[in-house]
């Protein structure tokens, strides 16, 4: 890894060129250039490059990249070459397609556990989960290895559920909870709300459908 401090906005892409190379990978292109992987990003080239220089020298000019070391070396820096043990608090609808979502296993991601303060729902089953009671989050933190805290409640409670995170020692939050919530130095938050992303893509769509402003 660099000892100099890599911008966000470089990190933030690195899944999408694991993503791309693991595709390109599937279609059989044992090697890669920035060019194609431009058009398949739609990004130019010379970012794909920038941002990839940061952590080193990984093709040869002229040549391009070879996919298979490239998406190695990508996986590695952002240590998906391990497993991540996450758990989830509040197993609402929200919740509970969360725990049935068959995407984060293949990606080094594994829900180990599932919280939720209502009565009626401790105790039953969910996929391959049985819910626990929110007493029960700090023992189960440090018993499973959980590092990570998927968080699917109310406004209204998310602050203070991830702030009870935090204290019993997960320092990544993935929040889907639509406020943007606080947490000491050293704790990494990403937050996740589709309502906020629609509202900016209507913006867009009032010129595209001709739509005039009130």
């Amino acid at each position: 890894m660099p000892s100099f401090e890599v911008p966000e906005v470089v990190v933030v892409r690195l899944p999408l060129y694991v993503r791309a190379l693991t595709t390109l990978l599937a279609e059989g292109s044992e090697m890669v250039n920035s060019q194609q992987l431009g058009s398949r990003l739609l990004m130019t080239p010379a970012q794909i490059r920038k941002d990839l220089s940061y952590f080193g020298k990984f093709g040869k000019q002229g040549r391009g990249y070879n996919t298979r070391f490239l998406l190695r070396e990508l996986r590695q820096i952002l240590a998906l070459d391990m497993e991540w043990r996450a758990c989830l608090v509040g197993v609402g609808r929200l919740g509970r397609a969360i725990i049935n979502y068959p995407g984060f296993a293949p990606e080094a991601f594994n829900i180990v556990a599932a919280f939720d303060q209502d009565p009626l729902r401790v105790g039953t089953e969910i996929g391959h989960l049985t819910v626990q009671g929110m007493s029960e989050l700090s023992v189960t933190v440090e018993r499973r290895g959980i590092s990570i805290g998927v968080v699917a409640v109310p406004a209204a409670q998310a602050q203070e559920v991830i702030e009870r995170l935090v204290s019993d020692g997960v320092r990544g939050i993935l929040n889907y909870a639509p406020l943007a919530p606080k947490a000491p130095a050293g704790t990494v938050i990403r937050n996740i709300d589709p309502v906020l992303s629609l509202q900016s893509m209507t913006y867009y769509l009032r010129d595209c459908l001709g739509v005039s402003s009130a």
